[in-house]
């Protein structure tokens, strides 16, 4: 038997070594908060409304101004990592975070709790790409598909987590506890970050680009304002949605062309030269308007339809992210061996599988089905989301690795948004009065008014709002089969080193 070729001394391991981890630990220990809190508050959306006496359509913007703020400073990011460093920018993003999340928890109204929801969302815009950043550029290029797998953790712990703790702290103590739960973990992460991670080496290169930042900025935030109003306005065609969308559309196209004529624009368009980056923001696309815009309407169904408890609800979408953890790590290694195209394909085809099940939900369709669906769902999107983040990024060089994960989280947020605005849409457009049923604020029937139904009403309003998910969630699923589409075209092959890196890139 011939014996393995030994490796060579200078050639690197694919294993990520302590020092990696060490630097994950803290990566992760971010991005948990920020992602967490987008999952803790879904569930605390009714808690709002009886505690400011607001509607649906106000308490929302909760949510909809932490995703307006994330996605507006996700753009300065790239560059302010290189001109500042990613340790010190981290850190002030770790602290924006935490102290917005205290605000929070002492918002004496709505208005002062959505203003204070942006100043968190600007916090934690930066976590996620800045994460990106230190964890790539620690591993190394060789090694992005491991690292895309441990910053898949917090993709697992928030779907799973969120609810879960959101239900939990809100029945056990009172709803500022769910922003006050993040002082304990963000004053942690400081301190490891302090400790851990590597000193800067901040580059005075390119100057910053100001003309962008006042058009994309801007820009992101009107058009993702105009399509987020289109729930509550019920109409695409409302003055507040096609003035703001059409704004912002108008800035971001003001911003391409900008980008395109100077030499360091604020997000680098160019980068769509690499063929592989293009089909893997394309896949990323299409799949968070799907998936993520599906992703709202799982507890709804459980809420209304099913009449569970937040607790019960957010117990019941644990099988999603049980299914995720078992295969994201399998799939980061498998990426770095055989390329990300069959991965993503693979990840694609389960999620629509899984998704397609509830296409046919009804009253009393049987959990066993539903949370074997959810587990499936959750297999296929941790063959999905890493794999396309690392097919993005693998062959970019180490100065282009902070731009890179800046305009990849960019798509994903944007995208998120539209397909959440999109399935609120649809979902509302199908529950429109059945058979005179009563109609709350957000569109969707009351459930104060349905008790006042006789058993039988009931029973019929709660048909109608069954098949409006089972149809809404049947648009969801034919968006999935089409990201099959630009996810065909990317690499079945290891990557190779990409130009220009010389060696993998390694701090110490």
């Amino acid at each position: 038997m011939t014996a393995p070729p030994a490796k060579s001394p200078d050639q690197p391991s694919d294993k990520l070594d302590a020092a990696v981890l060490k630097i994950a630990s803290v990566v992760v220990l971010g991005a948990i908060m920020s992602i967490l809190d987008v999952t803790v508050v879904s569930v605390a959306l009714p808690t709002f409304m009886s505690e400011f006496e607001a509607t649906y359509a106000t308490v929302a913007w909760t949510m909809t101004a932490y995703t307006l703020a994330l996605a507006s400073v996700i753009p300065l990011t790239g560059w302010a990592a290189d001109r500042f460093g990613t340790k010190r920018l981290y850190l002030t993003a770790l602290v924006l975070f935490v102290a917005g999340s205290v605000l929070c928890s002492v918002a004496w109204d709505v208005t002062s709790l959505i203003a204070f929801r942006v100043v968190q969302g600007f916090g934690g815009g930066m976590l996620m790409p800045l994460g990106m950043t230190i964890m790539t550029r620690a591993a190394g290029p060789h090694r992005v598909g491991r690292v895309m797998a441990v910053l898949g953790i917090p993709m697992l712990l928030g779907p799973i987590g969120g609810p879960i703790l959101g239900g939990w702290l809100i029945d056990v103590a009172t709803w500022h506890w769910i922003f006050l739960i993040n002082l304990p973990i963000g004053l942690i992460a400081l301190i490891v970050a302090v400790v851990v991670l590597p000193k800067d080496a901040p580059k005075a290169s390119e100057s910053f680009d100001f003309r962008g930042m006042l058009l994309l900025s801007p820009g992101l935030a009107l058009f993702l304002f105009g399509v987020s109003s289109i729930p509550e306005t019920g109409t695409v065609f409302s003055a507040r949605v096609l003035v703001s969308g059409l704004a912002g559309l108008a800035l971001i196209a003001a911003f391409v062309v900008h980008a395109l004529r100077t030499d360091h624009p604020l997000i680098d368009l160019r980068l769509f030269g690499n063929r592989q980056l293009t089909f893997a923001v394309l896949t990323m696309s299409v799949f968070a308007i799907g998936f993520f815009g599906a992703g709202l309407l799982f507890p709804s169904y459980f809420l209304q339809v099913r009449g569970e408890t937040t607790l019960a609800a957010g117990l019941l979408l644990a099988p999603q992210g049980i299914g995720a953890m078992l295969t994201m790590p399998i799939a980061g290694q498998l990426v770095d061996r055989i390329g990300p195209g069959k991965i993503v394909l693979t990840g694609l085809a389960l999620v629509a599988l899984g998704m397609s099940v509830f296409t046919q939900v009804g009253v009393d369709t049987g959990y066993p089905l539903l949370l074997g669906a959810l587990f499936v769902m959750g297999m296929g999107m941790g063959c999905t989301m890493m794999p396309t983040m690392t097919a993005a990024l693998q062959t970019l060089t180490d100065s282009s690795i902070a731009r890179g994960s800046t305009l990849m989280n960019i798509v994903q947020q944007a995208a998120g948004s539209i397909g959440t605005a999109m399935m609120s849409v649809i979902l509302t457009s199908r529950i429109i009065a059945p058979q005179g049923a009563p109609e709350g604020s957000s569109g969707q029937p009351d459930a104060e008014m349905l008790a006042q139904l006789p058993p039988e009403m009931q029973q019929s309003v709660l048909s109608s709002l069954a098949e409006a998910f089972g149809f809404t969630f049947l648009v969801a699923t034919i968006v999935m089969v089409f990201a099959l589409i630009p996810a065909a075209f990317l690499p079945r092959k290891r990557a190779e080193k990409p130009e220009g890196t010389g060696a993998p890139v390694v701090m110490h």
